[in-house]
């Protein structure tokens, strides 16, 4: 999860205690907590992939170095030669701004440059009908839309859907939670029912354990899969997911997942 989620940003370094990183009770319902990202990397496809259900977390601040209004891509052929697809994104309250207040500048034109953009890096792929499949309700939602948020969401969902995901969504503005990152985050998962939460590398090293504790929750810490053995996880970090859908297509893509969700505690 990227530096400033709520969930990777610390509490307390002196106040933290060490996680509960027992695996996950066989049955346990698994949350993932994370941003809407625009196409996410294939990291955060695979950690909301693994989970049972999704909290969108669309009600922190929003940030303009980070991935909620914009993603990597990647030519097939040359994931190093990265490109940025950017959402111009106005904060109508400066900085303070939740990522659900952020308003799309130009929804036209944002409409075109997505559409153009896949289409340039992924149009020439064996797999571009799958691709043009996960794209069209992204572009389809810039008509009935202006939130960058809306379009983030709809293009994880889309990405999802292609590995045929059968989890849950709720966004966190919906759902009650007490102040303090983590206490934050263990209602949140708390509210959905989940007894296991899926916490990625850099908030274990932040997360207080304690609020998760009182709730009976596990914290399940999210690794990615060694990145020797398949060559799609070698850019997992870097590249919109959608570079690993084009290159290997939605039953390897799903496949993979699979086998990363499976080392998570998910049936």
């Amino acid at each position: 999860m990227p530096p400033t989620s709520a969930s990777c940003t610390p509490d307390s370094t002196a106040g933290s205690s060490s996680p509960d990183t027992s695996p996950a009770t066989p049955g346990s319902k698994l949350c993932a907590i994370h941003q809407p990202n625009l196409f996410p990397r294939l990291s955060t496809l695979a950690k909301l992939f693994a989970a049972d259900c999704w909290v969108v977390l669309d009600d922190v601040q929003f940030a303009r170095r980070d991935y909620q209004h914009r993603a990597r891509l990647a030519p097939l052929d040359a994931p190093h030669a990265r490109q940025w697809l950017s959402l111009p994104t106005h904060l109508p309250n400066g900085r303070p701004t939740l990522i659900s207040e952020g308003r799309l500048v130009e929804p036209l034109k944002s409409h075109r440059r997505v559409a153009e953009r896949v289409r340039q890096h992924y149009g020439h792929s064996t797999h571009w009908k799958t691709v043009q499949t996960a794209l069209e309700p992204v572009l389809d939602r810039f008509g009935t839309t202006d939130r960058t948020a809306d379009i983030a969401e709809s293009s994880a969902l889309a990405l999802l859907a292609s590995v045929d995901w059968q989890g849950e969504v709720v966004r966190s503005s919906d759902l009650p939670a007490r102040a303090g990152r983590s206490q934050r985050l263990a209602d949140l998962a708390a509210a959905v029912g989940s007894g296991a939460y899926l916490c990625g590398t850099g908030g274990m090293r932040y997360l207080n354990a304690e609020p998760f504790a009182a709730l009976r929750i596990v914290v399940v810490p999210f690794l990615l899969p060694d990145a020797s053995v398949s060559g799609i996880w070698r850019s997992a970090r870097e590249v919109s997911a959608l570079w690993a859908l084009a290159t290997i297509g939605p039953e390897r893509l799903a496949d993979e997942l699979r086998v990363s969700g499976l080392s998570h505690g998910r049936p």
